[in-house]
């Protein structure tokens, strides 16, 4: 409950409830690319100066592995899940959904961490760069091997060439990382100088860019229950079955209970943004309904109002036990 009563995710559920009795209230595009740039910008530069403050230390590597693990293990296991079920271009572009992450997710339990004294880490959003390509990277290749099994490798599209670097130098991408090594060349001094605008702003910013979420939500709902209970199913359950891996990972590791919370949380997210920009023409035999519809319609508005809660709660207990 406390949760649903933190100002950002009210303004998604506004948002949300505005979008379902189709009111004209709108966001412009431009500022909403702004908020996103700008949340991307102010992560970024939360990840570079904890970074430069804490170093490439033992425990931050060992939480990037198995970012790393995750990155490649949630796509395997929703495309072998999935292949039998729909088309396998349509597999493939929703394990690449499931296997990407979702910025404002992550941003979110960053918040809500923070107001309940769980102290995350900001050099996690390493692992947010690290999970945000490999699932790509994999759903390309198995179009591509598929096309060949299909005999219409002259309908193979864009080589894969072509989509490493689109998946490495797309915008959102480039400014995250950019703002990291920024963060970490000017530490604490740039720490200091940049608080007004990437500590004191945020938390109104993400309230702002969550609205417009919730609209966004509202406007995919219908479309996304639409599809078969499979489906539905995937989008609604395996959010949590990837928390629990990436948990046991930590586990097995002794990763400490903040950086073991935003792994599940990453794991658990979903690309509604720079995945679906990329396979758009990277995988044009998939139906962009499908992987679009449902990581925004259903899995991003569970993930923000149920899933980080539950989440946080599953890591306290397991952790804690230890």
């Amino acid at each position: 409950m406390q949760n649903l009563l933190d100002p950002a995710i009210l303004f998604f559920v506004f948002g949300c409830f505005a979008g379902f009795i189709k009111s004209n209230l709108e966001i412009p595009r431009s500022t909403v690319k702004f908020l996103s740039l700008y949340l991307l910008m102010a992560l970024g530069l939360k990840g570079g100066f904890a970074l430069a403050k804490t170093g490439l230390s033992h425990e931050l590597m060992l939480s990037m592995f198995i970012a790393l693990v995750m990155s490649f293990l949630v796509p395997a296991i929703g495309y072998w899940f999935l292949k039998n079920r729909i088309s396998k271009f349509d597999a493939a572009a929703i394990a690449a959904s499931y296997g990407s992450v979702s910025a404002v997710t992550f941003v979110t339990a960053i918040q809500y961490m923070e107001q309940n004294q769980l102290n995350p880490n900001a050099y996690m959003a390493i692992a947010l760069v690290i999970m945000e390509s490999p699932a790509i990277i994999m759903a390309v290749l198995l179009a591509s091997m598929l096309r060949h099994q299909q005999n219409s490798a002259n309908t193979s599209g864009p080589s894969v060439k072509n989509i490493l670097h689109e998946s490495f130098t797309d915008g959102a991408h480039l400014l995250l990382l950019g703002s990291m090594a920024v963060g970490f060349l000017s530490g604490e001094a740039g720490k200091i100088v940049m608080q007004p605008f990437s500590g004191d702003l945020f938390k109104g910013m993400l309230a702002f860019f969550l609205l417009d979420m919730g609209l966004m939500v509202a406007k995919n709902f219908k479309e996304a229950k639409s599809n078969s209970v499979i489906l539905l199913a995937y989008a609604a359950i395996s959010p949590l079955v990837h928390a629990c891996i990436a948990l046991t990972l930590c586990l097995l590791f002794n990763i400490t209970l903040a950086d073991t919370i935003l792994l599940m949380v990453l794991s658990a997210s979903a690309s509604y943004i720079v995945v679906p920009a990329v396979l758009r023409y990277a995988i044009p035999e998939a139906n962009p309904s499908l992987y679009f519809g449902l990581s925004i319609g259903i899995t991003f508005p569970i993930n923000i109002i149920i899933g980080i809660p539950v989440y946080i709660w599953l890591a306290e207990v397991f952790v804690r036990s230890l």
